[in-house]
């Protein structure tokens, strides 16, 4: 008995090894390392929230530099009375970021489908560098402190580094097909999570000196990034001469690693008669519009899941170091080296669970059973005991389940969505549908980030766990359309697969 195409596939890692190169090894470690890097910079803001908050309050003086600055002079001159407010407005900078990231995700991902990618990455890194040197510390040297600046100043980063994630998504799209495509996703999306595990390191060494070399140390390093992305970066394969993703394989290979693990093969094929481009399709690819894209099966579901669940990740992101600091009186340095078992967890989460995706050739149903655990790890962490050691093993076991499946959502199944069949000649909806997934993630976690500010200051730490939990079973509510249609194919190709032998 003949097997349908989705039970006639070739291992998943076999494929991928016989086609790499080492074009294909620069391209995973450059586009890595730069979203590493504006990850860095994210980090060292959250890092540095507590010295901070004691700056912008007259109970603290400028340890670099009290000469210039004598107590009476810095008293009549604070930004804010206590530190509960300048605690609510740097939640409000986070919000004020994400929003404005949100919105530059958008613009960012049709202007990547339209332009160079290493143009737009590139200008992205080198400007947003500048930005966070302003905003940290030519602001501290100059002593010069205005809420205003630093929210305009805040708006104009979120929306460069908007330009990261899509084109670096999109790049990796065009180099690597869906032969593997978890695993090396999983692994790849890793990149955040270093990001902040680099900044972490960064900004605890030269804390000491004073929270601007923080941000002197971060933005000098992603300056360099940029510069070396422009020189050395390479968009897609047909820049060398090599064969676009899927030209130099057998019929069943090209097949299976342009469709996308959504469920598109169902037993019931109605969906196959939808089309976005026309039949007569036109050998040079053409970028596909906002509202096509929008249109593609799944973008919606993931899109909304993914706002409940980076509003989580990114809560943990901005807040963990100073909930550790706050919440248990450890000191900050402290708290930024415990916080970076987080994204350990994150890390080892998105790869191993992309590897098992490949092997079951599906996303969502490892997406559920990974979140239905998160729930679980919420809750004991929001009881872990002042102990470092107990604290650091549940956070990396919640940075696990989080972590993994935000990493899965943000860069395996975009370039799922951006590749299936219905965009099949157009890889230009690879940035396009990144930028879309990300920015309704990114506005969800811009309004999280102001909640969680309110839910703390008025009912405690105890409460914003409660809102993760919540959030958390949110992110399976909207996935579960999808849950249910591929454990629908999962047991319908093991029906085929008894009938065959």
């Amino acid at each position: 008995m003949a097997l349908p195409g989705s039970l006639r596939r070739q291992p998943a890692n076999g494929g991928l090894v016989s086609r790499c190169t080492h074009h294909h090894i620069v391209v995973f470690l450059l586009t890595f390392f730069s979203y590493s890097l504006l990850h860095a910079s994210r980090k060292t803001f959250s890092n540095v929230k507590v010295s901070i908050s004691s700056q912008w309050t007259p109970s603290c003086l400028n340890s670099t530099a009290p000469e210039l600055r004598p107590y009476e002079l810095w008293n009549s001159s604070w930004l804010f009375p206590n530190a509960e407010e300048a605690t609510l407005f740097l939640g409000t900078l986070d919000t004020i970021f994400l929003f404005s990231y949100a919105v530059g995700l958008f613009v960012s991902g049709i202007v990547g489908d339209r332009l160079n990618l290493r143009w737009v990455l590139s200008f992205g890194m080198c400007s947003s560098a500048l930005v966070v040197f302003f905003f940290g510390t030519l602001t501290e040297w100059l002593h010069f402190y205005n809420k205003w600046f630093y929210c305009c100043l805040w708006v104009v980063n979120g929306l460069l580094q908007s330009t990261g994630w899509p084109c670096v998504v999109a790049v990796m799209g065009n180099w690597f097909g869906k032969a593997g495509r978890g695993f090396v996703f999983g692994l790849w999306s890793a990149c955040a999570s270093v990001g902040n595990i680099l900044g972490a390191f960064l900004a605890s060494c030269v804390l000491k000196y004073g929270y601007e070399y923080a941000f002197l140390v971060t933005a000098s390093v992603q300056f360099a990034g940029g510069v070396i992305v422009f020189f050395g970066l390479l968009t897609s394969p047909k820049e060398v001469g090599l064969p676009e993703l899927g030209a130099d394989e057998d019929a069943v290979v090209e097949e299976d690693a342009n469709r996308p693990l959504m469920g598109s093969d169902d037993v019931d094929d109605d969906d196959r008669n939808y089309s976005i481009q026309g039949t007569d399709a036109v050998n040079q690819p053409k970028a596909i519009g906002f509202f096509q894209a929008c249109c593609l099966p799944g973008v919606v579901l993931y899109s909304l899941a993914y706002a409940c669940l980076k509003l989580v990740n990114y809560s943990f992101f901005f807040w963990l170091p100073f909930y550790l600091s706050n919440n248990f009186g450890w000191k900050e340095a402290e708290a930024d080296q415990l916080s970076i078992w987080y994204d350990v967890g994150g890390i080892i989460g998105g790869t191993i669970q992309g590897l098992i995706s490949d092997v079951l050739q599906k996303r969502a149903p490892v997406l559920a059973i990974s979140l239905l655990f998160a729930v679980g790890s919420l809750f004991g962490y929001s009881r872990s005991p002042n102990s470092k050691p107990i604290n650091a093993v549940i956070m990396a076991i919640t940075g696990f389940f989080i972590g993994g499946p935000s990493n899965m959502i943000s860069s395996a199944i975009s370039a799922d969505l951006g590749r299936q069949d219905l965009v099949k000649g157009s890889s230009e909806a690879l940035a396009t549908v990144t930028g879309i997934v990300d920015g309704t993630g990114s506005i969800g976690a811009a309004v999280g980030q102001y909640l969680v500010s309110l839910i703390q200051e008025n009912l405690g730490w105890m409460w914003v766990f409660y809102f993760f939990i919540l959030m958390t079973s949110s992110t399976i509510l909207f996935i579960s359309p999808l849950i249910v249609r591929e454990i629908r194919l999962l047991l319908h190709e093991r029906r085929l697969r008894m009938l065959a032998e």
